[in-house]
């Protein structure tokens, strides 16, 4: 079951259910105003066609605000494009079926080159074509009414829906934040040239990507080491060192607050020496507890 899963790329989201929730309000208030201006400009049928290409785009506004097919860019220029290229097809090629699978291939192309993948825009493409005499009769005007209002509305609503969450401003230049990261150990131009490496389109901003390495080396690098609330009187800890550089010391006395240990030596090198540390010092130095089992320095599972 669990390589069935892996084939098919099933992973739990890790997101909240508020964070779910938000997203379908989100949605919900894009697709409501979509529709409302569409059916100012188009009769009901055609109004639900294009609603069709924007909903897709609702799915990535406001499930996935900060994702590189979300940004303002990709969705403007995503659909802008995508209508032009429809339009033209649906104009200059006679065969439905060729025109509507040259109009998605193009556009597909088109975005690439652009910058702005943006998926929604094949539908807006396959719309220009196959949406019927109403939206042929339209012509190039198809691209101003209703895609150009309709891309300007959605994306409006999105950055005024997403505003009021912290974590989810949009676009998501606005999340970005200057401050300095102690465990920023990555450039630019490495993540760049990673990246150009993996040669394929990779669905995440480089900021949340630069985001998700400094969390984990964050939590590699503080999971090195004890918390304080482990150091304790008269135990034992070891610096995980190998062989002759493994050390163990034991706590045998702190002062009054428990800010300041001090600590025996009873095994590596310095050996019987005793020091003087803060318990945050100590916890950093320290790897895990260890005791002395038949002779032996072994590592405590708690």
């Amino acid at each position: 079951m669990k390589k069935l899963q892996a084939i098919l790329a099933i992973e739990k989201a890790s997101v909240s259910h508020s964070e779910r929730i938000i997203s379908a309000v989100g949605g919900f208030s894009g697709i409501l105003a979509i529709f409302v201006i569409s059916s100012a400009l188009l009769t009901k049928d055609s109004a639900v066609l294009i609603v069709a290409s924007m909903g897709a785009s609702a799915v990535l506004l406001f499930a996935v605000p900060h994702g590189p097919l979300s940004q303002p860019w990709a969705v403007f220029t995503g659909h802008i494009i995508s209508a032009v290229i429809g339009v033209s097809c649906a104009k200059w090629i006679p065969d439905l079926f060729l025109a509507s699978a040259m109009a998605v291939g193009l556009a597909i192309g088109a975005m690439h080159y652009f910058s702005a993948i943006h998926p929604p825009g094949g539908a807006t493409a396959l719309t220009a074509v196959a949406g019927g005499a109403e939206i042929h009769a339209l012509g190039y005007q198809f691209v101003l009414t209703p895609v150009l209002v309709n891309v300007l509305a959605i994306l409006i609503i999105a950055v005024a829906f997403n505003a009021f969450f912290q974590w989810r401003r949009y676009p998501s230049y606005f999340k970005r934040s200057d401050e300095k990261d102690p465990y920023d150990q990555i450039s630019h131009a490495d993540l760049v040239y990673a990246l150009s490496e993996i040669d394929s389109y990779i669905d995440i901003s480089e900021q949340d990507l630069l985001e998700i390495y400094k969390i984990a080396t964050r939590r590699a690098i503080e999971a090195d080491h004890l918390h304080q609330s482990l150091i304790k009187l008269w135990h034992f800890f070891s610096n995980g060192a190998d062989d002759d550089k493994r050390i163990v010391r034991q706590l045998v006395d702190e002062d009054d607050d428990g800010s300041t240990i001090i600590y025996k030596t009873v095994a590596g090198p310095g050996l019987r020496s005793t020091g003087h540390i803060t318990r945050q010092e100590f916890a950093n130095w320290a790897k895990y507890e260890v005791e002395l089992v038949d002779g032996q320095w072994q590592r405590v599972v708690r």
